[in-house]
């Protein structure tokens, strides 16, 4: 039985004025596919949803509301006054990223509802539906009955039809940087992970989960839940009701205010997005975040290059160099920047990062007093700061600004016009952004309002400098780089740096093929891939990377991103026959395909240079070795490709051998088939030239 039947369709693309039974006023909408249906109700004057999957429910009926701090709720006592259907199919390009040209398909539904009783509150509710998913969001129109509202809480329900397997982090209101879990939903308890001492900063109030969240079926359906454009408004976790088998929002909220998002009417919400796939890897090919974002209003961003750079930054976390000169270690000297640079240029890299640059850094972590702590225009005695950009300019590699608020965007906002300004004038394009530490002022999260509002700030600042941005610490990516195409990447999860320091001994192997899914179905990562030195010698003897050097060069491949560092230390890659995929590798895509995967196991992406025929592979695994079988169909016809794979050696693993690699090369067509070996927690990184 099809969707259409199921709710009563007609024909093609329906609406329903009076549902099949009682006397409930109902309005369905389904995808272009006709694969995902919504039907929208109004049960005892609430606003009700549910959603099917070919045919099948796969969200049960949940309703929709808020509370206030300044006005009733809106629950019960509401009713549809009208309606419109509307379909959509456009293109749109993206100026870098994992594919140029972008399928904007869609149908929507809008629905007009209004209170029943005085003061008669009006409120639209709008579902547009994809084929790889759906968003909605409420709107609230100007209205003589509501002028500005203060929400203490949204209440958003995901009613799942069983006890899902699924991929979380808790709902911390201050930092994604949690490895990720795999159970049950009812297994789900993010109150027991409230103490983290490998955290600057932890604030997890609910038995909530951050999104993406991602999960499978019984069916073996798979689903991630997320958010989109996510403008003035608070970051949503989704608290767990095991009882129920429900998720709820729950907004990020203020200590210093008592509620949690406030608003002057007219305005829209974020959208609520659920991505639905037959199988794991189409969550990754959806477009359905970006898509629900509104065009680019910034015109052109070709000041900024994707690129691959070397960096001042894993000497600081491997303890050979500090960001504060007093250490005596200092990293970020004109001496060694032009060393590093010398290195970029001589192996196609096109930026460098220098952190620890600008005064401030003896005073920036664990003072309560960190307000007026950093200058962003004025560097060290030891750092020329012209000088490394006039040097880099001449050996043709871009400096990346790097700005560490130490999470007192007061001071940041201070100083932002007159430090996107130099940059602007000694044609800085890009800069990183850092927010290590408790939100100053006190009772304010990350993950709020007020900081969503702060970071939005600099991404609109970056835009009229032409400066694009690179957030660490930041608010999760929600397709905002559709809008303002300078948000170029972001952190948001639990990077690389603690491989080296982390005391429950780093990322394990299964960390980054669930970050593929879940993540990075959000928006670009800087990751920072591409560490040689596996095991931290001589410098961490108790620290290491849990995985192969084969899958480090994979990664550049399968975690997206327009900027992708090459972080190890120099010495570490001269002389090394693996670095020649660093160099050849493209960080901008004409496309993307997602060849295998699974959650949690492993991972195949191919991705098209967009600048050239080439494609290139990568493999990754988790702690259990695979053998990959992979077709090769995606090529261009008639044209032949030198394929080099750079696989695990016969004896690698993630532990015991890790450096041991191999290099093969053939000549293949689209016709050509490729099997090769991954060890365990291992990769494989292939470069397919066109001949």
């Amino acid at each position: 039985m099809n969707f259409k039947s199921t709710l009563c369709f007609i024909a093609g693309l329906a609406m329903i004025l009076a549902s099949c039974a009682n006397d409930k006023l109902v309005r369905n909408v389904e995808s272009p596919d006709g694969k995902i249906g919504v039907q929208f109700s109004m049960v005892e004057g609430q606003a009700t949803y549910e959603v099917l999957f070919n045919g099948k429910k796969v969200i049960e009926p949940s309703t929709l509301g808020f509370d206030f701090q300044n006005m009733p709720s809106i629950e019960k006592g509401w009713k549809i006054v009208d309606s419109q259907l509307s379909s959509s199919n456009s293109t749109w390009e993206m100026q870098w990223g994992e594919k140029r040209v972008v399928v904007d398909n869609f149908n929507q539904l809008v629905l007009n509802l209004e209170e029943e009783q005085v003061p008669n509150r009006k409120m639209n509710l709008v579902f547009k539906v994809y084929n790889d998913g759906l968003g909605f969001r409420y709107e609230f129109p100007e209205q003589e009955s509501m002028k500005e509202v203060m929400i203490t809480d949204e209440n958003t329900q995901f009613n799942l039809t069983g006890d899902h397997k699924v991929w979380w982090i808790p709902g911390d209101w201050d930092i994604y940087e949690h490895l990720y879990h795999t159970t049950s939903l009812t297994g789900i308890d993010a109150i027991a992970l409230r103490s983290n001492d490998n955290l600057a900063q932890t604030h997890i109030p609910e038995n909530a989960v951050n999104t993406p969240v991602t999960m499978k079926t019984s069916e073996g359906v798979y689903l991630s839940f997320h958010e989109a454009n996510l403008t003035d408004y608070a970051g949503m976790t989704l608290k767990v009701n095991k009882e129920k088998l429900m998720l709820e929002s729950e907004l990020v909220g203020s200590d210093r205010t008592g509620y949690k998002v406030k608003r002057a009417v007219p305005f829209n919400t974020p959208w609520r997005t659920i991505q639905i796939s037959e199988n794991a890897g189409g969550l990754i090919e959806s477009d359905l975040i970006v898509n629900l974002n509104e065009p680019n209003k910034i015109g052109s961003v070709d000041y900024f290059k994707p690129m691959k750079y070397v960096g001042i930054w894993w000497d600081m976390h491997l303890g050979t160099k500090s960001w504060d000169m007093a250490s005596g270690k200092h990293g970020a000297t004109t001496k060694y920047a032009k060393e590093l640079i010398d290195f970029a240029s001589e192996n196609k890299i096109g930026g460098i990062l220098v952190e620890g640059w600008n005064t401030g850094w003896e005073h920036w972590i664990g003072f309560e007093d960190r307000e007026g702590v950093f200058d962003f225009v004025t560097p060290y005695k030891d750092y020329d700061l012209k000088e490394v950009v006039r040097y880099g300019k001449e050996k043709g590699v871009e400096l990346i600004m790097h700005h560490e608020t130490s999470a007192a965007p007061r001071t940041y906002n201070q100083q932002m016009d007159t430090a996107y300004q130099l940059m602007n004038s000694l044609g800085i394009h890009s800069v990183k952004t850092g927010y290590v530490g408790k939100i100053i002022p006190k009772g304010e999260y990350h993950h709020g309002q007020w900081m969503v509002n702060n970071y939005r700030r600099a991404v609109e600042t970056g835009a009229k400098y032409q400066v694009a941005v690179n957030a660490h610490e930041p608010i999760k990516a929600t397709g905002l780089r559709r809008t303002y195409p300078n948000v170029i990447a972001r952190e948001g999860l639990r990077g690389q740096e603690f491989n080296a320091w982390a005391s429950d001994g780093g990322n394990p192997p299964e960390h980054l093929p669930i970050v593929a899914f879940t993540r990075m179905l959000a928006g670009p990562i800087d990751y920072t891939p591409g560490i040689f030195n596996i095991k931290l010698t001589p410098h961490k003897p108790n620290n290491q990377v849990n995985t192969t050097l084969a899958q480090q060069l994979a990664l550049y491949v399968v975690i997206n991103s327009p900027i992708q560092m090459v972080p190890d230390l120099i010495e570490n890659y001269k002389g090394n026959d693996a670095f020649q995929f660093i160099r050849d590798v493209a960080v901008t895509w004409e496309t993307s395909k997602v060849l295998n995967g699974e959650v949690g196991d492993f991972v195949t992406i191919a991705r098209k240079d967009r600048n050239s025929e080439n494609w290139f592979v990568g493999s990754i695994t988790d702690e259990n070795a695979r053998d990959m079988n992979i077709d090769l169909n995606f090529l261009t016809p008639g044209k032949k490709y030198k394929a080099t794979l750079y696989l695990d050696g016969k004896n690698a693993h993630w532990d015991k051998n890790p450096t041991e690699f191999q290099i093969q090369n053939k000549e293949v067509d689209n016709t050509s088939k490729l099997e090769y070996h991954l060890a365990e927690g291992g990769g494989a990184a292939i470069s397919l030239i066109e001949l």
